[in-house]
């Protein structure tokens, strides 16, 4: 499972002091997240801004 730590939707907000998910999920998404924690978020993006560059060498 990917960290929320690294993904570019987990947003730092300033009126609760604390990180948060920004993506807008759907009910099933968020059951299915809870539900098994090994599951894959299908929002997750790399907030690795050398990902691709890295890939290339």
């Amino acid at each position: 499972m990917n960290s929320c730590d690294t993904c570019v939707n987990y947003v730092y907000d300033e009126d609760d002091e604390s990180y948060e998910c920004d993506v807008s999920m759907d009910e099933d998404d968020v059951y299915r997240l809870n539900a098994n924690p090994r599951a894959e978020c299908p929002y997750y993006r790399n907030n690795d801004e050398y990902e691709v560059v890295r890939h290339q060498m």
